[in-house]
């Protein structure tokens, strides 16, 4: 096991960005799914990055947020083109560790028109981050701690996780969680340890839905926050976002803009909360920044091409006053 551009100490950062990094393979919107044996064309097949601690860490680096990734990748061209990716962005990539013989992780977005995406998935060199790989001497000197595509990574140990969160609120830094659901199971057991140390939980709603067994996103907040959450903001897409908080229950509206693509528009919502929270903001004006870069980063296929750089953001965010109202 080595480390992309190992130095002597961890990273001081404002947000430290764990979780899965990923290699995406995407296509331009085609007509329709392939039958068996048949060509469909498309204008353009990209590598891009994906994941979401990378996808975060690139798009607060556009913020101009000091940002530091922690993860795994394998030893092979597709965790470079990771590394050098976050590098290029302004990222630091000391805590990405490469792992000899292991794949890094890849997903296949196949993008159809006037329809939804479909993933195929290798969860790789994700499977093996641990509490571990985590730079413990790093996390009372940053500001935020961001675990991205928890419940896609069997190897963090949820007790001891937990214990990290609470060590990391101790040293008053703010815990920020998102999941990545693989499908239906019994996923509370690795959850609810976590909660109770989460400042600020994000699933989407169709993720909520799963944990919850709730449909309407109120009630997913709800219990969310029941079980221990401090604010849990649940996404609804283009409906908009939901928040129960300790003293408020939001509801935001979502910008109307050209949809392109939905690849990353989750990561782009979160990243933009922390890039609020990292700016001294409310729930509120949390809520404006996170719907501002979800929007803009629906204007292409890729996870991370088309989010705004923070000039860009303060200027849609004081064109486009966002709509919150509380319920």
């Amino acid at each position: 096991m080595s480390r992309a551009n190992a130095g002597p100490e961890a990273p001081r950062v404002d947000c430290l960005s764990v979780g899965i990094l990923v290699a995406d393979h995407l296509c331009t919107p085609i007509s329709h799914l392939p039958k068996a044996g048949e060509l469909v064309l498309a204008d353009r097949l990209s590598l891009t990055i994906g994941g979401c601690a990378s996808n975060v860490a690139m798009n607060l680096a556009r913020q101009r947020v000091n940002v530091g990734v922690v993860g795994c990748v394998g030893d092979d061209s597709f965790g470079q083109f990771i590394i050098d990716t976050l590098q290029r962005a302004g990222a630091r990539t000391e805590g990405v560790h490469r792992l000899a013989g292991i794949d890094t992780s890849g997903t296949l977005i196949i993008n159809v028109a006037g329809d939804d995406r479909r993933f195929i998935h290798s969860v790789g060199a994700n499977a093996h981050l641990a509490i571990e790989h985590l730079p413990l001497d790093a996390l009372g000197a940053c500001r935020v701690l961001y675990i991205g595509g928890y419940l896609l990574l069997p190897a963090l140990d949820p007790p001891r996780l937990a214990e990290l969160f609470r060590r990391a609120r101790a040293a008053g830094v703010v815990t920020v969680l998102d999941v990545v659901i693989p499908g239906p199971g019994d996923y509370r057991s690795q959850l609810d340890p976590l909660l109770p140390e989460t400042d600020v939980f994000l699933p989407n709603t169709d993720e909520a839905a799963l944990l919850t067994g709730a449909h309407d996103p109120r009630q997913q907040a709800q219990r969310l926050h029941a079980a221990g959450a401090k604010t849990v903001v649940i996404t609804c897409g283009s409906s908009g976002t939901i928040v129960a908080g300790p003293d408020e229950r939001l509801f935001a509206e979502a910008h109307r803009v050209p949809f392109v693509g939905g690849t990353g528009a989750g990561d782009a919502f979160t990243s933009g909360y922390i890039a609020g929270l990292l700016d001294g903001g409310d729930t509120r004006q949390c809520l404006a920044w996170g719907s501002a870069l979800g929007a803009s980063c629906v204007r292409s296929i890729s996870a991370t091409e088309s989010v705004f750089t923070r000039d860009e953001a303060l200027a849609f965010m004081r064109e486009h006053p966002l709509r919150i109202e509380t319920w």
